[in-house]
């Protein structure tokens, strides 16, 4: 008879999709990436494995400037480290616009 039983190693990966904008597109030469996780990881953890997912770019650099959105709900001055994104969520990377 097989085993049903499930663990927290058996745990089907979710994504969290993590859209650029403007100058975070270009320097991602994408339109969004999506993120393997079993679980809610900090939004600085987001940002590190993009950045890692996109060598020698100037993503790190853009990133550092852009406004951050998480399901719609701005990010504004909370410390990324704080920020806790669940497994199917979004975060936008918008970096300055010129004009208004």
């Amino acid at each position: 008879m097989a085993d049903t039983s499930s663990s927290a190693d058996d745990r089907e990966t979710e994504h969290i999709r993590v859209r650029y904008w403007a100058a975070a597109r270009a320097a991602a030469g994408t339109t969004h990436d999506d993120l393997p996780v079993t679980g809610p990881v900090p939004l600085a953890e987001v940002v590190r494995r993009v950045v890692a997912r996109h060598p020698g770019t100037r993503l790190a650099e853009v990133v550092s400037v852009c406004s951050v959105l998480v399901d719609d709900r701005p990010v504004g001055t909370a410390d990324p480290a704080t920020v806790s994104v669940e497994p199917g969520s979004s975060v936008e990377l918008l970096p300055p616009f010129a004009g208004g």
